[in-house]
């Protein structure tokens, strides 16, 4: 029998954890919370894409489904209840998830442009993009229709 980690807890290892907890205090996201932390919050959404659910009760179903293994895909030993993850949702900051979300672009970026084709003009205008995208989130003037996804 095959005893490895999941391939959900291999994608997670990804993640720089350290970077999130830092994005965390900042916004004090883990303020009044017991057991469902930012962390676990964060991994909810990724499956919820990664498994392309439709629903909070959709999501909420496949985790009881997978009650067993929920531990070892990192996300604790406490069942997660729609109200829990609602409230979640409704009450924790977004900042968090957004600032993550742009450092983990950046890296993606910056890991991938040392490899593609090393043509000149082409770093130079990700170099351009990624400074226009830092300057604009770092100064809070990134609206909807200037923002670079």
């Amino acid at each position: 029998m095959f005893q490895d980690k999941y391939v959900f807890a291999q994608l997670t290892a990804f993640l720089n954890r350290i970077q999130f907890n830092n994005y965390v205090r900042k916004y004090d996201g883990n303020r009044y919370v017991k057991h469902f932390t930012c962390w676990n919050r964060l991994l909810v959404m990724m499956f919820d894409q990664l498994s392309n659910r439709e629903s909070l009760r959709d999501l909420i179903v496949a985790f009881e489904a997978h009650r067993a293994k929920q531990y070892h895909l990192e996300l604790g030993r406490e069942p997660i209840a729609k109200t829990t993850l609602a409230s979640a949702n409704q009450n924790r900051d977004y900042r968090i998830f957004e600032d993550f979300a742009f450092y983990m672009m950046m890296e993606a970026c910056e890991k991938r442009t040392t490899n593609i084709l090393n043509i000149p003009e082409k770093n130079m205008l990700l170099t351009q993009l990624q400074s226009r995208c830092v300057w604009q989130h770092s100064h809070g003037q990134d609206s909807e229709e200037e923002r670079w996804y």
